[in-house]
């Protein structure tokens, strides 16, 4: 189905964002935005952990609970994300890159489901990735995911209020379109969060 006109600039965006974020993440080399290659290397696991300051929020083996701050792990499997129950802790506990992208992942994977899938998933039942190269996957796959199901929506699911039931947002009470910019901006804004803790840990080792 060819996207309504009003929606490829938004997949345009979407698809942008992605592949920088990708590239930033995994190298050898990524557009600096101006067209000029600047190399990257591939994301370490000691990276994805960094802690750039005390008690941040994070990945954690089950096993160890929950950090500073937080109240329990969310996710499936061995791994969970540092969370609490609203309101939030104030200020924001800072937060690592394996936090940042498994949220990423998870809001990418979860709205495609309920979009265009069982509508079914849970962040209780979504699985949290230990090392970076599986977070990576698991990102891609939910950021394809979501791609999909922006590929089956028309212009009357553009303004339908409700399109995506993701239950973790104002997404039941919102036209898709809204829903479709607000994945963009989250896409964004923590896509440049995660390049600047790059930047940060590889100007902490020199």
């Amino acid at each position: 189905m060819t996207p309504p006109p009003r929606l490829v600039p938004l997949l345009n965006q979407f698809d942008f964002a992605r592949t920088r974020l990708v590239d930033r993440m995994t190298g050898p080399i990524m557009d600096s935005g101006n067209g000029m290659q600047v190399e990257v290397g591939p994301m370490t696991d000691e990276e994805y952990f960094w802690e750039p300051v005390p008690d941040c929020w994070s990945v954690r083996p089950r096993s160890d609970g929950p950090g500073p701050r937080a109240v329990f792990l969310t996710g499936a499997g061995d791994w969970g994300c540092d969370a609490a129950r609203a309101p939030h802790p104030l200020p924001p506990p800072f937060t690592t890159i394996a936090w940042r992208l498994s949220h990423l992942s998870e809001v990418l994977t979860l709205r495609a489901d309920y979009t265009a899938g069982t509508r079914a998933l849970t962040r209780d039942g979504y699985r949290i990735s230990g090392d970076a190269a599986s977070a990576i996957a698991a990102f891609d796959a939910g950021a394809t995911a979501w791609r999909k199901a922006l590929l089956e929506a028309d212009d009357t699911a553009l303004d339908t209020v409700g399109h995506s039931s993701y239950p973790y947002g104002s997404d039941p009470d919102d036209p898709f379109i809204e829903v479709v910019w607000w994945v963009n901006q989250e896409l964004l804004h923590h896509g440049a969060e995660i390049a600047l803790i790059r930047d940060l840990y590889r100007a902490r080792q020199r």
